[in-house]
């Protein structure tokens, strides 16, 4: 009783707290407010301006229509209300000439207009962006929030705020939620005015925050700035139209952050949230999110025993025998496809002089994710990626053109010193292994080497049941090397796109600046997205390390080197298989294949025989001894997620068989153990994803048939 009564204090207090945080901010909200007030009058003139001296613009449709407007009057909304009411009532935002507006927004000229919705991408950032706006709203409104930044996410949004040294708990959500819900019930109006540096850094000279933000862009800048109800944000924009489309909302969760995510600065309460048009969708998205909690990668691991973390090796996963098992079975699956696509795997130190860094760039774009040290006065440092080492080993003797392509693939060993508040399970570490390999060729072999990569990465992609798609990154404003080099290199890269039958999509400007790449993106059994596999060419790192082979001719040429991965960091696909598979893991990928389960004391040495027979076809099994009725360790083995579970009992032995059944709870029967391994291993070949054995041989075959397929 003590306890509660101290707890019920302390939440008063944190009540009490929060009210003279929202006393302390109200005139500051208000002066924001009518200092906006008094900017927007100049936009309201120009409006008024413009329609009186009413000049007329063309307004070209996707579909080639033309659409009459009045230069800084007719908005895009304008244009959607005179198609249809329907369409006006849809659209979220527009695209002016290929940049997106406000629909509210006049437009400046003759242009061409897209109207998006929320299926569209640029769409939903528009109304998840708009949403961040609301749940600032919120929480100025109900703790007097100091407001940082508020992006809109992949899905969803978030919003970081200054509390000081209060915090936020699950029990808000509720409250949160509650006020967005009245914004959106109000139907608040987005609205936009622009504004100089010392006009802004008037309006939010009470928010440190924003001050140091204004501070930093040039004196001169135009800055919008946007406002819905008593909330007046710095954005860049676009929003929608007004509150009311933001129909379902749901707040997530909370979690701590640091401002410019430096854990030096102030700490900060992340709050993370989601809205839609409708609450038919947010009740799927919560649906889809509670099957995602009960598949997370941290539960499953501590409930099947396959990792754990230490505090006193942050970031740096211990991975306990059944999650070896995984991780092995994992990379033997690369090792092999190394094998079949002519690569050759090599080692390499985990410990180099800060002089190869500095020689690679690292050094001066990367030293703060690395881990450095002193050793006999100089400066060493653990290993963030491979490619330099593999530059030092490419560049140890001379080179002939005869050699190249050369495929160097390496599992080392890799540290990034990523913040301790950023670590998240598997997926945020700092050791790890990559299936990291660099290809060494020529300039003509580049679509070839591609075209290779993509086919590899498609099968094994294939095999563990992922879809993906792809993106053709190309050159930005500032790389370096000859036009020429990347023109022939972005055409090498966009041939080996279309050789691949696969829709694909350009990103213009979005490539490094040392070679164009191909972004590949991944989604599992969820359809949550995953940056894995990548393939990245490299001009600069040859010139960098001075590589160079011997040509047909006798003279020198440096090669391209492609950076390549499938499973990227082999701990983050650990977790998005673990996610994906929900713990039911296929048969080769299992680290608990099959379970014996003797009916009685009688058959235990039988049950062993069966143990040693499948050990032998090389399968993980155990036996299970315990005092306790065949049912019952049947259900067990099944939540154990065992693939296959052998009874045996006394006929069982005498005719030299085992009854078969599996974790989803069919019953196959009595079959001989020779055969049973002989599914299972056909079954742990084909790495099919679905179990082999059927009532019948032919069943059996047929499936297997059909996985190999599949898989290949």
């Amino acid at each position: 009783m003590a306890a509660e009564a101290e707890a019920a204090v302390q939440a008063l207090s944190l009540q009490e707290q929060h009210e003279e945080a929202k006393k302390a901010h109200q005139e500051y909200y208000k002066r924001r407010v009518e200092l906006f007030s008094q900017y927007k009058a100049r936009a309201d003139e120009a409006k008024a301006k413009a329609a009186a001296e009413n000049v007329p613009i063309k307004v070209i449709l996707p579909d080639g229509a033309e659409k009459p407007g009045v230069k800084g009057v007719t908005t895009p909304l304008d244009v959607a209300t005179a198609i249809s009411k329907g369409l006006a009532k849809k659209v979220v935002v527009a695209k002016v000439d290929g940049a997106v507006w406000d629909l509210t927004r006049p437009l400046e000229g003759d242009c061409a207009l897209q109207l998006l919705s929320f299926d569209d991408a640029e769409g939903k950032e528009t109304f998840w962006h708009s949403s961040a706006h609301v749940l600032g709203q919120a929480l100025e409104l109900e703790y007097g929030a100091d407001l940082t930044i508020g992006p809109a996410l992949e899905e969803g949004f978030y919003y970081d705020c200054f509390l000081g040294n209060r915090t936020l708990n699950d029990a808000e959500k509720a409250v949160i939620t509650k006020r967005m819900q009245q914004a959106v019930k109000e139907k608040q109006a987005f609205e936009r005015i622009e504004v100089s540096r010392e006009e802004a850094l008037s309006m939010f000279q009470e928010n440190k925050f924003k001050v140091e933000i204004i501070s930093e862009l040039p004196a001169d800048a135009v800055i919008s700035c946007y406002r819905c109800g008593p909330m007046v944000d710095l954005c860049h924009g676009p929003h929608v139209p007004n509150t009311g489309l933001l129909k379902a909302v749901g707040v997530n969760s909370m979690s701590r952050a640091f401002w410019r995510a430096d854990v030096n600065r102030e700490p900060l309460q992340r709050v993370y949230a989601i809205t839609f048009p409708d609450d038919k969708e947010l009740k799927e998205y919560q649906h889809r999110m509670e099957e995602a909690k009960k598949r997370d990668h941290r539960n499953v691991g501590t409930q099947q025993e396959l990792f754990f973390f230490h505090p006193l090796s942050p970031g740096s996963c211990f991975f306990l025998p059944h999650g070896a098992r995984i991780y092995n079975a994992m990379v033997e699956f690369i090792r092999e496809k190394y094998w079949e696509f002519d690569y050759e795997e090599v080692m390499t130190p985990n410990i180099y002089n800060f002089d190869l860094w500095k020689t690679s760039g690292h050094a001066d774009h990367y030293r703060e994710n690395m881990f450095s040290f002193q050793v006999e006065k100089a400066e060493f440092g653990l290993k963030p990626m491979n490619c330099p080492g593999h530059c030092l080993m490419f560049g140890n003797r001379n080179r002939s053109y005869r050699e190249l392509p050369l495929r160097l693939a390496d599992f080392g060993v890799l540290h990034r010193n990523e913040y301790s508040g950023a670590l998240q399970g598997l997926t945020r570490v700092r050791r790890f292994q990559q299936d990291d390999a660099h290809i060494f060729c020529r300039r003509d072999q580049v679509k070839e080497e591609i075209m290779a990569y993509l086919k590899m990465m498609g099968e094994v992609y294939d095999v563990f049941g992922l879809d993906y798609k792809m993106a053709l990154s190309t050159r930005p404003e500032g790389y370096l090397g000859e036009l020429e080099v990347w023109n022939a290199a972005e055409a090498a890269l966009e041939e080996a796109l279309n050789a691949t039958g696969r829709e694909w999509e350009m990103n213009p400007g979005d490539g490094a600046f040392y070679g164009p790449k191909i972004d590949i993106t991944v989604f599992d059994a969820l359809r949550r997205k995953f940056q894995c596999a990548t393939v990245q060419l490299d001009f600069q790192l040859p010139i960098r390390f001075n590589l160079e082979y011997v040509t047909e001719d006798g003279s020198y040429q440096r090669p391209v080197i492609v950076h390549r991965a499938i499973l990227g960091s082999a701990e983050r696909m650990f977790a998005i298989l673990t996610e994906h598979f929900g713990g039911k893991w296929p048969l080769w990928l299992s680290p608990r294949q099959c379970m014996v389960v003797p009916i009685a004391e009688g058959v235990y040495d039988y049950a062993h025989l069966v143990r040693r027979q499948l050990r032998k076809a090389g399968f993980h099994v155990d036996v299970d001894v315990a005092d306790r009725k065949m049912q019952k360790k049947v259900r067990e083995a099944q939540l154990a997620q065992y693939n296959y579970i052998l009874v045996v009992g006394e006929e069982e032995k005498a005719a030299g068989t085992v009854n078969v059944r599996t974790r989803d709870n069919q019953v196959h029967g009595q079959h001989p153990l020779d055969h049973v391994i002989e599914v299972m291993s056909r079954e742990r070949k084909t790495r099919s994803r679905v179990g082999l054995f059927g009532e019948h041989n032919g069943e059996a075959g047929a499936a297997a048939d059909g996985s190999a397929e599949a898989a290949h």
